[in-house]
């Protein structure tokens, strides 16, 4: 029997021709919190330069670069070699999970059918991706909310406005989701913020505490409104604050 792995290892696939070379770095840097990236491809046309701004981070990040030049107009060959080699790893079995670094919804099948092999699939795309693609992986994140530190631009890459593509949700928001996710409390009404967490991210792929301006659950919670916090040594637990006199289940009521 095989000994179990200490980490995660993944398999990262970039359609570079869907995804911003500025966004590479962050990337990476958060692809270390999920596990080992011990598979680095990337897939598109480099021959015309379109590409080249990948140059310093497929040297950077030790990137495989996949050249795959489009035999004709409007066929895109790059993701089909990319669903290629994903199933070739798929069933090798070397692997724990899969990045899929596009935000192209050409991809949801192939982000359900590594889910039914048991793969972990991760997505990392923009806000414009489609929802069938975010809710066929296991966890999706918005390249917007890994950029947050860098220096504001005029315009990005597409013109648009940065403040546009940055702009955050309210936290008030994230209450329904939060409250939703309250499901198995003690006597108290207290819940482990972990357990609410793993609920949270399975019914909502892309939910992410940075899309409402905080670094984290526990944080949104309290910004949310409507939640106590109770801290304690390592552990955090949330449960539905107490309604005023008068005001039974006003949270209930609040727009979200």
């Amino acid at each position: 029997m095989p000994e179990a792995r200490e980490t995660t290892r993944l398999a990262v696939l970039i359609d570079g021709d869907n995804t911003s070379a500025r966004h590479a770095q962050a990337i990476f840097d958060e692809i270390v919190k999920l596990g080992e990236a011990t598979v680095r491809r990337i897939y598109g046309d480099f021959s015309h330069g379109r590409l080249s701004g990948w140059d310093g981070a497929i040297k950077s990040l030790a990137i495989l670069q996949h050249q795959q030049r489009s035999n004709s107009r409007g066929k895109n060959a790059s993701d089909i070699a990319l669903v290629i080699d994903a199933v070739d790893l798929m069933y090798k079995r070397t692997l724990d999970g899969v990045v899929l670094v596009s935000s192209d919804s050409d991809f949801t099948r192939l982000a359900q059918r590594l889910r039914e092999e048991g793969l972990v699939v991760y997505g990392f795309g923009e806000r414009k991706s489609v929802e069938a693609f975010r809710n066929a992986c296991n966890r999706f994140i918005y390249v917007e909310n890994l950029l947050e530190t860098e220096p504001e631009r005029t315009k990005d890459e597409a013109g648009t406005p940065a403040g546009a593509a940055r702009k955050k949700k309210s936290p008030g928001k994230a209450r329904r989701i939060i409250a939703g996710a309250i499901a198995e409390p003690d006597a108290d009404g207290w819940e482990s913020l972990g357990s609410v967490g793993q609920r949270i991210q399975g019914a909502h792929p892309d939910f992410d505490p940075r899309s409402y301006g905080c670094a984290n659950l526990s944080t949104l919670a309290e910004k949310a409104g409507g939640f106590e916090i109770r801290k304690e040594g390592g552990a955090v637990h949330v449960r539905h604050k107490a309604a005023a006199p008068g005001a039974s289940g006003a949270w209930k009521g609040s727009a979200a």
